[in-house]
């Protein structure tokens, strides 16, 4: 959840902007984060763990097989 939370701060505000400044940045990275935090929601899971971890073990075996 913390990656998806850095694209959005990273294409909704660092990108689109030219920032002369590291004060700048700063200032148009914390008025995201205000924004973001004015209507909070919870992260709902939409897969239990059993899928997830199985999803998992597959993509670990996999990159496991092609490297041998």
């Amino acid at each position: 959840m913390v990656e998806r939370w850095f694209a959005e701060l990273t294409n909704k505000k660092i990108r689109r902007g030219a920032h002369r400044s590291i004060r700048q940045l700063e200032r148009d990275i914390n008025e995201w984060i205000e924004l973001w935090n004015q209507k909070p929601r919870p992260y709902v899971w939409v897969k239990p763990a059993e899928q997830i971890l199985a999803s998992i073990a597959r993509y670990s075996q996999r990159i496991y097989d092609s490297a041998h």
